[in-house]
């Protein structure tokens, strides 16, 4: 008589199944002098920044003339293709949270957050857009309420917040989200490098770590350094304006070296201590001193004004959302100086803030994932844009345009103006001033040593912890290029490297629309492998109570092993 067995199929879930093609790339990586590098992605992302700042050290009037031509001709042909790329970027991860595709979590079933919840949410504000909410929320709605805008019939409180929150709300995010989303979910449920190229393996197979991918992670590698030194360079004209404010230091692009240096040494001492403890620590700091920051600029400026203003742009925005969204200007005279230049710079952004996103992010289903970044980052900006912005609007009101002019002149001091012209003590003027100072410096040394840290994911061939002296080589370039343009040209050098920003917006949309249906294909083969691992530890769970009824039940058994225990005991 044959004895029948039953063959029951073990709870499975597979997320290291191309942990193994990892080594196609990382076998081209150089381990010499204390570093860990792939020579083809370093190399050329090095040569092309050195390339950009000789021509720009040389003549920073050609450069950016020539860039701003390039611009032009980009935002005046490519603009409707910026419009319908952003839409789609929004529209996709919605879809994904309202989905059964958001019960995939990344890293597997069973995988767990890593960070709190506070800690997850502080490193994704401050890498996302702490320094330039700091930077623009005086002056962008003082200009959209004082310059007609034709996406509007006129200028109004709330049409000039409401097109500010377009720009900072949900559309930037949901860039964020996609490419946050697609690095995770390749890096954690396939068990790919945590690189760009790793997005497309559905689309390239192999081909990604080779000489494809090569390109993916080199544009990547230059759009973060440009848009970092951009950063820093608009960052430490805050800082000069500020600690001119406070102790009368002058204004200069010698003292803004100066504090480029000391930023990134104290960004390079982040950078070497690593997410866990530098970079964590800082972002939660940032979140304490910026909740109280906004709180005492809501208290003791026009409360009242603010909540109307934060009522009215928020009804604006909601309510004309999908007209603005899908507004395309003919001419390009005001879009393309405002939303086409945010879209191509939220774009060229976002393998650095994605990267990031993507490190911190792992255990977090994509449902969770999604409503996460989407929404909490989102609410945050619009009353910090309310508080400030609203501030200006109303203190412009009523002084005759003095705000704005000042704004006009130097959009790095609106913050300080604005604190000056508050109706309070000097004594809380001067804290006001030195918590935004504060703010400005802390901002700044987080998006720094947070790309530096994705710059080194990118060019170590996706691995999550390079040597220590490679951490601090990329630290110190980012503030090498910032100098060095603002030792050249200034605020010319300057604008030249913004426009360079833009220009690798184009290329990179094209490469976010492949990546949304890269994702899904992903997504939807893991929400398979997903429904069959709870099939299978159901009916696992159902064979066992099976077995133990049946055992209980059968006294014969039952009594053996009670006595086999017994002798045991």
């Amino acid at each position: 008589m044959k004895k029948s067995k039953t063959r029951l199929n073990k709870p499975k879930f597979e997320t290291d199944k191309l942990k193994g093609k990892t080594k196609l790339l990382h076998s081209r990586n150089v381990n010499k002098w204390g570093f860990d590098f792939h020579p083809q992605v370093s190399i050329i992302s090095g040569l092309l920044v050195l390339f950009f700042i000789g021509a720009t050290l040389k003549d920073p009037v050609r450069v950016n003339e020539i860039l701003s031509g390039v611009k032009n001709s980009i935002t005046n042909n490519w603009n409707w293709f910026f419009i319908i790329s952003a839409n789609i970027f929004l529209i996709f991860p919605v879809y994904l949270m309202f989905s059964k595709l958001g019960e995939v979590r990344l890293g597997g079933p069973k995988a767990k957050p890593e960070y709190t919840n506070f800690a997850w949410y502080s490193m994704l504000i401050s890498a996302g857009m702490g320094i330039g909410l700091m930077f623009w929320s005086v002056g962008e709605p003082l200009y959209h309420a004082t310059t007609k805008m034709p996406i509007t019939d006129g200028n109004s409180v709330g049409e000039a917040l409401g097109i500010t929150f377009y720009h900072w709300g949900f559309h930037p995010w949901g860039i964020y989200t996609l490419v946050g989303l697609s690095l995770a979910f390749f890096a954690y449920n396939r068990g790919l490098p945590l690189s760009l190229r790793s997005v497309f393996y559905p689309i390239f197979k192999d081909k990604v770590f080779g000489w494809v991918g090569d390109i993916i992670d080199i544009t990547a590698v230059v759009s973060c350094l440009f848009g970092l030194a951009t950063s820093l360079g608009f960052g430490s004209q805050q800082i000069n304006a500020g600690l001119n404010f406070l102790f009368g230091i002058p204004q200069s692009p010698k003292v803004q070296v100066i504090i480029i240096v000391a930023i990134t040494s104290i960004a390079t001492l982040s950078v070497v201590s690593g997410i866990g403890k530098g970079v964590r620590i800082l972002s939660e700091l940032n979140m304490k001193v910026a909740a109280v920051f906004l709180i005492l600029i809501i208290v003791l400026g026009p409360t009242l004004y603010m909540v109307r203003a934060f009522n009215n742009g928020i009804g604006f925005y909601l309510n004309n959302l999908i007209s603005i969204s899908f507004f395309t200007e003919n001419g390009n005279k005001w879009q393309g100086s405002w939303t086409i230049f945010y879209w191509a710079w939220w774009i060229s952004w976002s393998p650095f803030v994605g990267m990031f996103i993507a490190r911190i992010s792992k255990g977090r289903t994509v449902r969770e994932f999604i409503l996460a970044i989407l929404i909490v980052p989102t609410l945050l900006s619009f009353v910090w844009l309310s508080a400030f912005g609203g501030t200006a609007l109303f203190q412009n009101s009523i002084d005759g345009g003095v705000l704005l002019n000042a704004v006009n002149n130097n959009v790095a001091t609106s913050l300080f103006t604005m604190i000056q012209n508050l109706e309070i003590s000097s004594l809380f003027k001067m804290v006001l001033s030195v918590m935004g100072t504060f703010l400005v410096i802390s901002f700044f040394v987080t998006s720094s040593d947070s790309g530096s840290l994705v710059v080194d994911n990118l060019t170590s061939g996706g691995k999550m912890d390079s040597p220590i002296p490679q951490r601090i080589f990329w630290a110190v370039m980012e503030g090498t290029i910032a100098a060095a343009l603002l030792i050249a040209g200034g605020s010319q050098a300057l604008s030249a490297l913004q426009t360079g920003v833009i220009l690798s917006g184009l290329p990179f949309t094209a490469m976010l629309l492949a990546m949304t249906y890269s994702l899904h294909i992903g997504l939807r083969n893991d929400l398979n492998k997903l429904k069959q691992y709870r099939e299978d530890k159901l009916l696992n769970k159902i064979f066992n109570e099976k077995i133990y009824v049946e055992f209980e039940k059968d006294t014969q058994i039952k009594g053996k092993s009670d006595k086999i225990n017994l002798d045991v005991i």
